[in-house]
Order: C-alpha cells, then structure tokens, then sequence
C-alpha cells in the first residue's frame, strides 16, 4: 500500500490524483490539505479517511472541524498545518499540487522529512530551484514531475544519460489565442481567456496558458528538473497536445512522449514510479488524428514567454519577481481589476524596477515577493 499526502486536493491536480487513488485501490491518502473549499473537502475526508486535514482558513478550518466531528480526521490550518501534512510520518509521497509560491515551504521540509515530491507547483523550482535540487539530493529525495511537459521529458529520458541531451523539446498547445496578434488581444475577457482549446485546468493555470507565460514557467522548471541551460529548452507549439513533449540527443535522435490530453497519465506515473499500470480512458488514434502539426511561438505578441527566458537566463531572484508579477496580475485580471493585456506589462514593469540578488535566500524570496505584490498594488 503506497501511503500519499496531497497539498492542494480540491483542485484540478488534487481531484484527478484522488480519482488515481480510488481506481488503483492501494494507495492510502493519509494527508490533505486545501485553501477554502470544506465542501469538496469533507467529501474527500469521508471517503478517503485521511488521518490529517488542513485548511489554510482558521474559520474554515473551525467550521470544518464541526462537520466531521465524527471522524477520526484531525483539522489544523495555515502554514503549520500545511507543514503538518507535508511532513507526517509514515507518507511516502507528498503530491504537491497547490497553487503558488506558498508551496516552498512545505516542499522543502517535506524534503527534509525524507519524502519523495511528486512536483505539480511549478513555482517551487521556478524562484527556488537553486535551494530545492540541492536539497533533494543532500536527502536523497526523488523529485517526480506531474506537469504533463516535464513527465514527457521525464519519460523521455529514461535509460539515457544526462550528458548525452542536446536540447529538451517543450511543447505547448498555443492555448486560447493562438495565431492572434496584439490588436486582437484588447478586449479580451476573463470568460475568453479560460477557454482552452485542448486541457481542463484551475482558472490561473487557464489565463498562464492563454498568455504563454505557464510555458515561461515551465522553461525555468525545466532548467532546474533535468539541469540544462534555458536556452537548451527550444519551444513548440504543438496544437493538438498530443506530443506532450521531446528530448534530442546529441546523436540526432529525438524521443518524445505521445497521449491524450489526461492529467492522470503524468500522475498515475509519478505516483507508482517506475512501474507503469493500465490507466482507463480514450487513447490516441492515429488513424483519425492524420497528421500532427508544429509551430514556431510568437514570442513579439506573447512577449511573456520571451521575459521568461530573460528571467531564466539572468537567475537570482528575477525568476521570483518574474513568477510574482504574474500571480498578482493574474488574479486582478480574474477579478477583473486589469485588462488582459495588462498581465503581461505588469511583469515588464517589476522585472525592470527589480534590482537582483544573485543567491537568495528563502527570506530572500518571499521578500522579494512581497516587494513586487507592493510595486503592484501601487499602481492603482
């Protein structure tokens, strides 16, 4: 019996390992945590059984406390009680698919705690990689990626050795907007933004995608995941999301990982690592597919993607202004606060201002962060 626990099981990562668990039936949640939503909550408690719950609100997590009164369930909240989760005893695995740079932490002493990560908060490695890697082989700690691009790679890589990659092949759906140019872009609406065209995702992970920016982040992951330079990590826009992503060897060959567009694939491998088990749902037919297309991105309209390599390339803490900027504005956009294309020039304007520490710290981070949720909110 594989024992997990799950940061972030409300979720759209949180739910479908859930659905991963209860089809395999020996996986045991002894852990979750969420940030607001006790009503999926308690229904994940009820089923699952967990030892442990956490809820980032005190009065949530009050309130919930009452409604499983009889359970054998314990409820903690805030940080501790994220740390709590991620840090119980006889886990394995901790899941971490919460959303944000509030994820460190606990990844991090969960590390420390000798569980293996099964990586879904791509912020982590993106303002903390310097620390998190480090301190994943100091503990001889397995980071297994859950985002479908980095599993892809990940998959591709196996047997291989690390000296002989040329380059990682990261593709992208080209989201909502894809083939649309700035003037097009104007009057974009939240309800515009969170139609993809291919993948089921939370709403900010669906406005990232729409701006390139989640595949920004996802080039600065990659550099720290699979220890290559961001420029070894060429983009390409692959629109059918069926090669979910390729490594070229220095001999020429490239290896890609194919599938429909399913989160529980990536999941069900981290979590059962490297044993492979049969995964229900539709698979890729390639008779009715016919043929896959490719694209080069625009990097002048979507312009988020090219600050992301600068912001990878340049290391220190732009990675965490460059992650920040994007969080705050995302969530303004969403509360309709700021135009769509506002997200992207918020970003700009803090990596600009931003003067960067080489080698930050953790304090280091979250200050930055906190000095560009500032600069922000001093716009309005």
């Amino acid at each position: 019996m594989k024992k997990i626990a799950i940061l972030g099981s409300t979720g759209s990562i949180g739910t479908q390992t859930l659905d991963v668990a209860r089809e395999n039936g020996d996986i045991e949640v002894l852990g979750l945590a969420a940030g607001s939503n006790i009503d999926l909550l308690e229904e994940q408690i009820r089923e699952f059984r967990p030892e442990l719950a956490a809820v980032w609100s005190e009065e949530k997590a009050q309130e919930l406390k009452q409604r499983i009164a009889d359970t054998n369930t314990r409820v903690v909240s805030g940080m501790d009680g994220l740390l709590e989760v991620s840090t119980m005893k006889n886990t394995e695995i901790l899941v971490t698919a919460i959303v944000g740079m509030i994820g460190i932490r606990p990844t991090i002493e969960a590390i420390k705690a000798g569980k293996d990560i099964a990586l879904a908060n791509k912020e982590t490695l993106v303002t903390a990689g310097h620390i998190i890697m480090p301190l994943a082989l100091e503990h001889q700690v397995s980071i297994l990626p859950v985002d479908s691009e980095h599993s892809a790679i990940f998959q591709s890589l196996q047997g291989n050795k690390a000296k002989s990659v040329h380059k990682i092949l990261l593709t992208a759906s080209g989201g909502p907007f894809r083939g649309k140019k700035e003037e097009d872009l104007m009057e974009i609406r939240v309800e515009d933004a969170l139609k993809h065209p291919n993948w089921s995702m939370g709403q900010k992970i669906t406005i990232d995608s729409s701006t390139m920016v989640n595949k920004g982040l996802e080039v600065i992951e990659a550099k720290w995941l699979f220890g290559v330079d961001v420029d070894q990590v060429q983009v390409i826009v692959q629109p059918q999301s069926i090669i979910h992503s390729m490594v070229e060897y220095v001999d020429g060959a490239v290896i890609a990982q194919l599938g429909t567009p399913d989160m529980k694939l990536p999941i069900q491998y981290a979590l059962y690592y490297p044993e492979r088990r049969y995964l229900p749902g539709e698979r890729v037919d390639f008779w009715s597919l016919g043929k896959l297309e490719f694209e080069k991105p625009d990097m002048d309209t979507f312009y988020g993607l090219k600050l992301a390599y600068e912001a990878g390339r340049t290391g220190g803490s732009l990675p965490t202004v460059f992650n920040a900027a994007n969080e705050l504005a995302v969530s303004q956009f969403l509360k309709r606060e700021i135009k769509y294309l506002e997200i992207v020039e918020i970003i700009e304007d803090c990596m600009q201002a931003h003067q960067i520490i080489e080698n930050p710290t953790l304090e280091q981070i979250l200050d930055t962060e906190t000095a560009t949720y500032d600069r922000i909110k001093s716009r309005r």
